[in-house]
């Protein structure tokens, strides 16, 4: 039996609610996209090309990473609500928070030394 048939169906104010959670990690996700295809196109000057293509390609890893995550997150969710059981700890946020600080530390790193 598929998941979404077991269980209860949660109060849809939940399930609103963990759909718009879903809905932040994708805005999340194509901010990390969008970074990237900014670095790679619109800063030619910023560093070299392969400093700039490695830092896009991490980013772009990242961003299909965490739009991969938020599904899977979606579907835990649904389901511990679905069985009346403790939602999942989001174990992602602190790696998300040393991504994005590691990140800053490499455009800092490019900015200052293009100046």
């Amino acid at each position: 039996m598929k998941w979404i048939k077991q269980g209860n169906a949660p109060d849809y104010r939940f399930s609103l609610a963990n759909e718009r959670t879903f809905l932040a990690w994708i805005r999340t996700s194509l901010a990390f996209l969008a970074a990237a295809i900014g670095l790679d196109q619109l800063a030619p000057n910023l560093a070299s090309p392969a400093i700039r293509e490695m830092l896009s390609l991490a980013l772009c890893l990242f961003a299909a990473l965490l739009a991969l995550y938020a599904y899977l997150r979606w579907v835990a969710n649904e389901k511990a609500m679905r069985q009346n059981t403790d939602l999942p700890y989001t174990k992602i946020l602190r790696l998300v928070s040393i991504f994005m600080t590691l990140i800053a530390c490499a455009i800092i790193l490019m900015i200052s030394n293009a100046i």
